[in-house]
């Protein structure tokens, strides 16, 4: 079993290791300069289309803007709060820098995503479109590249029941038992009963809880930073200051923080980055494949949004509450460091807050990814045996929770599931990329003619 373990860790390396950071990085440049940095320039006309109604004679399922809600729902999760501490405490503030650059440049890889996966979907005969890598890849690339769809859908498969469903509710459960004292099994079941209610209805469903749940989470979310931020606003010239400083010249030990080096920080921002947003992982572009909209071109630039209002706005906040709160330098990660900075600018309410907003994150998490895995299995084995698919995922979401019961020796079972879907989580960008770099020219061609036919 150690042996396994040690393997798993190996490859769990190797998915997360430099090479693929490089490659995710690497794709997000090159399609960012062939775009002419077009994501960063039309990011206030993605807004304008997210706030315009959708014409209901065009093609699709579900409304353009709960798309972006339904890929925001499982993008925006424990990530944006317990990531982002994560990142600070080993790789020091200058991960947070490089965190942004990921941000920034996976605009153009999340905008290239829902593009294709609207250009090359397909639907059923009760009138639901569907989509993503594995029908871009299909569509786009042709009959002989199907083994690399069918890789990207049995490794999506897999690694939403890590990323989407288990590590999810096992982090609410240890939130709710370190606060308030709840059994984690009996958090499973609530989570499982709940979620069970809406992913039984299907992409209407999941896609009309996000809309609601997930513009309220993140608002509430925003608020309670940007008073932290605005009562210490004295603070952010420093805070800002340290991160880009310690972007290109490493950070020095302070406190119980043993000190980073500039690689350490490049690493730990692009992983926390990819980890927090998503773009290049392949994703997203499943729940935008849903749209209701015949312009892949508009969808794509909805879609580059999710990247940026995670990344850049979320996880800015979360960046600059710790920051200011000088709880990095404490020797914490994770949520608990996320708590503890919250605590310092609201000392009454603060863990309360982050509390709920890990709760309502991971949540949603878990539906948006329940339709990431669902498309994926689907592709592979049909749609007549979603079904148990979903009973599978619903008993998922109580054995995450029931682990913090389990012995040690009995949690190791577990353990190796999570890692195994962690490096499929990873290897699952590897079939993504490919595509999206042979599509390119597809993207930059679409993308032009739109732009030059707007401006004539």
């Amino acid at each position: 079993m150690d042996n396994l373990v040690s393997m798993l860790n190996t490859l769990s390396g190797i998915a997360w290791g430099p090479v693929m950071l490089a490659l995710i990085a690497g794709t997000g440049i090159f399609l960012t300069l062939g775009l002419k940095f077009m994501p960063i320039k039309k990011i206030g006309y993605g807004f304008k289309l997210v706030k315009s109604n959708s014409d209901s004679q065009e093609k699709g399922t579900i409304a353009p803007r709960s798309a972006l809600m339904t890929a925001l729902s499982a993008t925006v999760g424990t990530g944006n709060i317990a990531g982002v501490a994560t990142a600070i405490a080993i790789g020091g503030p200058g991960a947070i820098f490089w965190m942004w650059v990921m941000g920034f440049i996976g605009m153009a890889t999340k905008y290239s995503e829902a593009l294709l996966a609207v250009k090359f979907r397909e639907n059923d005969d009760k009138g639901n479109y569907f989509g993503g890598p594995m029908y871009y890849i299909k569509n786009g690339l042709g009959e002989k590249w199907k083994w690399l769809a069918f890789i990207f859908a049995l490794f999506g498969t897999v690694a939403a029941f890590g990323i989407g469903n288990m590590i999810q509710s096992n982090s609410v459960a240890a939130q709710l038992q370190d606060t308030l004292s709840v059994n984690p099994l009996y958090t499973g079941i609530v989570i499982a009963l709940i979620s069970s209610l809406v992913i039984i209805g299907g992409i209407k469903r999941i896609s009309t809880a996000a809309s609601y749940l997930v513009p309220w989470m993140a608002l509430i979310y925003i608020i309670s930073a940007l008073y932290i931020i605005i009562t210490n606003i004295n603070l952010i010239p420093g805070a800002v200051g340290t991160i880009v400083n310690s972007a290109f010249h490493g950070a020095e030990a302070a406190g119980a923080f043993a000190g980073a080096t500039v690689w350490m920080a490049i690493r730990f921002g692009v992983a926390r980055g990819v980890f927090s947003n998503e773009a290049g992982l392949g994703s997203a572009p499943i729940a935008h494949a849903a749209a209701r909209t015949n312009s892949p071109v508009k969808q794509g630039a909805i879609g580059m949004l999710g990247t940026f209002i995670d990344t850049i706005i979320l996880c800015s906040m979360t960046a600059l509450v710790i920051m200011i709160s000088g709880e990095w330098q404490n020797g914490t990660t994770g949520a608990v460091l996320s708590s503890n900075a919250f605590v310092f600018g609201m000392p009454d309410i603060g863990d309360i807050i982050i509390t709920f907003s890990i709760v309502i994150f991971a949540f949603t998490t878990i539906l948006g990814w329940s339709y990431y895995g669902e498309r994926c299995f689907s592709y592979i084995f049909g749609e007549k045996f979603i079904k148990y698919y979903r009973y599978l995922w619903i008993l998922a979401i109580v054995l995450g929770s029931y682990t913090l019961n389990l012995a040690d020796n009995a949690r190791q079972g577990v353990d190796i599931l999570w890692l195994v879907a962690d490096i499929m989580n990873g290897f699952m960008a590897i079939p993504n990329l490919i595509a999206l770099i042979l599509l390119s020219p597809i993207v930059f061609s679409i993308t032009k003619d739109f732009f030059n036919k707007s401006s004539s």
